[in-house]
């Protein structure tokens, strides 16, 4: 598995660890590609401290943002790795007969560090069979600027999926070929989400799930909690609007309070992956950097009514946060399940 298993970021840490699970519970010997970068870790750690750039964390948020990276780095120690080899040079990989890129914004030549890495697109691997497993162009969405040199490397892997209908568009424009559309990992294989268990909470509670949220939206969820007596809580990021924060929260931390809360509050996708994984109302807001694959989701499944815009009425936000996925939701969900088992079960009988 080649993907961005190493992030400061709930979503990568579980994508990685649920798929490379999954492909365990299949009976594959699957690792993670354990690729190492300074450049990348010190802009991974920059980040990680000052997620809201160029806003300056507050002096009493460093420690807990400390304590985030180091419990990221304990439990990315702990899934099944390679050794480690440099980014930029894979040359040390031992043969492998497949490699399977993704998920998350793998092919995303906007990403502020990723973005362009060689890597991903299968450069300097050993030829083994290449192929990808929902990954994703992010908020990447230029057709043309994709034509050419990332095309021509797009075409040396053997079967192509992806998570998100602009990822589907921009390979059928680049490449004229139909990219199969699958679930993120975490949806197709939730049972280490699962396994994590539940926060034993006294009192109801809704997630908070992201940063940089609108003022506008900051103000309608704050007086919808205040109105319903619904404590906020934040995990991974400060949010002054929210009652309670868990800054430092490990990831599986993060899996035990999106599993006991009532609801979520996001502008992340896995925000909207893991409410959807536990079954939990949601109410989403779109940001400039993830509004694709956002509203893809959303429409993937049919949850568009969950995303709030500033001229939603107050009645959408109840309801999002109180009305439970409707029954057509799972079963769009299983469909795609189906989808996704089919699609890694034909990557996989290439080689095994």
């Amino acid at each position: 598995m080649l993907t961005f298993h190493g992030c400061i970021n709930y979503g990568s840490y579980w994508q990685a660890r649920c798929l490379v699970e999954g492909l365990r519970s299949m009976n594959v010997d699957a690792v993670l590609l354990n690729h190492k970068s300074k450049r990348i870790d010190f802009a991974e750690w920059r980040c990680a401290f000052r997620p809201e750039l160029p806003i300056a964390t507050s002096a009493e948020d460093y420690p807990l943002y400390r304590e985030k990276i180091r419990k990221f780095l304990d439990a990315v120690s702990r899934l099944p790795l390679s050794a480690p080899f440099a980014l930029e040079d894979p040359s040390a990989i031992e043969d492998l007969p497949l490699v399977i890129v993704g998920s998350d914004e793998v092919w995303n030549l906007h990403h502020p560090w990723y973005g362009g890495s060689g890597l991903f697109f299968g450069e300097g691997l050993q030829k083994p069979l290449l192929s990808s497993y929902a990954a994703s162009f992010g908020n990447f969405s230029s057709a043309r600027r994709l034509n050419g040199h990332w095309a021509e490397k797009l075409r040396n892997f053997s079967r192509i999926s992806v998570r998100d209908l602009n990822s589907k568009l921009l390979i059928r424009e680049a490449l004229g070929i139909e990219a199969e559309l699958v679930l993120d990992p975490c949806l197709q294989f939730p049972q280490a989400i699962f396994d994590a268990g539940k926060e034993d909470s006294v009192s109801p509670y809704v997630v908070v799930y992201g940063h940089s949220f609108p003022a506008w939206f900051q103000r309608m969820v704050r007086d919808w909690a205040d109105v319903n007596k619904t404590r906020l809580i934040s995990i991974g990021y400060r949010n002054n609007w929210a009652h309670q924060h868990r800054i430092d929260a490990a990831p599986e931390e993060f899996a035990r309070l999106i599993g006991g809360a009532s609801a979520i509050v996001t502008n992340f996708f896995h925000g909207c992956v893991f409410a959807l994984v536990n079954e939990k109302p949601l109410a989403s807001v779109l940001s400039d950097y993830r509004s694709n694959k956002l509203r893809d989701l959303t429409a993937m499944v049919g949850i568009e009514e969950s995303v709030i815009s500033e001229f939603s009425p107050a009645s959408q936000l109840h309801l999002a946060l109180t009305e439970a996925p409707r029954p057509d939701v799972a079963w769009h969900i299983e469909s795609l399940r189906h989808n996704s088992s089919t699609f890694l079960n034909h990557v996989l009988e290439q080689v095994f």
